[in-house]
């Protein structure tokens, strides 16, 4: 596939279809996540493949106890609360694996000053958004559907609990790799609203 019209053609699927991805698919999928642009090439990325389903529902159900929490705590009716995160649950389990995306600053450059700590942060998160923008790409490519879902920002601890993560694995994303189904419409904004020539407000077509 023309690589422009790979990249205008992903979409995420919301609600995966039931069914098998071959192994070899997700670690195609973590090669090409790897070789994303990062600061300074200190690869600051960790991933967690999940594929057993006993796990897979243990970290689910973890996360969304947690979440269920924040919900009542902002005054969502009970139970309509539990419908969301039930509703949500039921969709991430229907992936085959699930990539558990993290951030590790052990590489990274480190500064006396805040500003710069700020910075170097930053350019870790931005190296694990682009190695899981290569991921999902390689997932569509192959043929199979994926979600990046940022839930693990919500319930780090949860995420870290279940699967024994290192204390310096911040968990950033996940992506939920299944058999393509509900996917998105995928429409964005016109250039002319997000992108200017030189200055703001110029237009760039």
């Amino acid at each position: 596939m023309d690589f422009l019209t790979l990249i205008k053609s992903r979409r995420s699927s919301k609600s995966l279809g039931v069914g098998e991805v071959p192994f070899e698919v997700v670690l195609k999928a973590l090669e090409a996540g790897v070789w994303a642009a990062n600061a300074h090439n200190a690869q600051p990325w960790r991933f967690v493949v999940v594929s057993d389903p006993d796990v897979k529902r243990r970290l689910i159900e973890e996360m969304g106890r947690e979440w269920l929490s924040d919900l009542l705590a902002d005054g969502v009716d009970e139970a309509k609360a539990r419908q969301i995160v039930e509703s949500s649950n039921g969709r991430s389990m229907r992936a085959s694996y699930i990539i558990v995306a993290c951030l590790c600053m052990s590489d990274m450059d480190v500064y006396w000053d805040s500003k710069r700590r700020r910075c170097e942060y930053v350019m870790g998160v931005q190296s694990v958004a682009a190695a899981v923008q290569n991921i999902l790409l390689a997932v569509h490519a192959l043929g199979y559907g994926a979600c990046w879902r940022c839930s693990p920002l919500f319930a780090p601890e949860a995420v870290k609990h279940v699967l024994g993560l290192p204390s310096d694995f911040e968990p950033m994303a996940f992506v939920e790799i299944g058999l393509r189904g509900g996917e998105t419409m995928g429409r964005r904004k016109p250039l002319s609203d997000v992108a200017s020539l030189n200055r703001w407000g110029e237009p760039i077509c």
